[in-house]
């Protein structure tokens, strides 16, 4: 296992930006070690950062990866960690499902809408 990964590599590795990185970084998420200007990421750094991506493509707010990360380090630790986890995987997966009742209600209303123009154009006697 390697001791330190450079800004270069994890930017090519996750596919993000430097300035995405340090972004992580002042908002607490990361804490690299500095030597000068440079910024040294140890394993620890790289697993949050896989973290951080994977919470971000669940649709996780930054405070709420923050809010999860901080329970870690911090008691109760890892079961308090997967315990709140769990918690905000049951509230994201229910705000899709009511986004996705709002979208088939919207869908329906938009298949209603159109019928209701072609039947009126058939009344004026236009053909769609």
């Amino acid at each position: 296992m390697r001791e330190f990964y450079t800004i270069t590599e994890l930017t090519r590795e996750f596919g993000v930006s430097t300035r995405t990185l340090r972004f992580y970084e002042d908002e607490g998420l990361i804490l690299p070690v500095r030597r000068g200007r440079t910024r040294l990421f140890r394993p620890a750094d790289r697993h949050l950062i896989k973290q951080i991506m994977r919470g971000k493509r669940l649709g996780f707010s930054i405070s709420e990866i923050r809010e999860i990360i901080q329970i870690y380090r911090t008691p109760p630790g890892e079961v308090g960690q997967l315990k709140l986890m769990i918690k905000r995987i049951e509230e994201k997966r229910e705000d899709l499902r009511q986004k996705r009742r709002d979208l088939e209600e919207t869908l329906s209303e938009l298949d209603s809408a159109e019928e209701a123009c072609v039947e009126r154009l058939a009344e004026l006697g236009v053909n769609t």
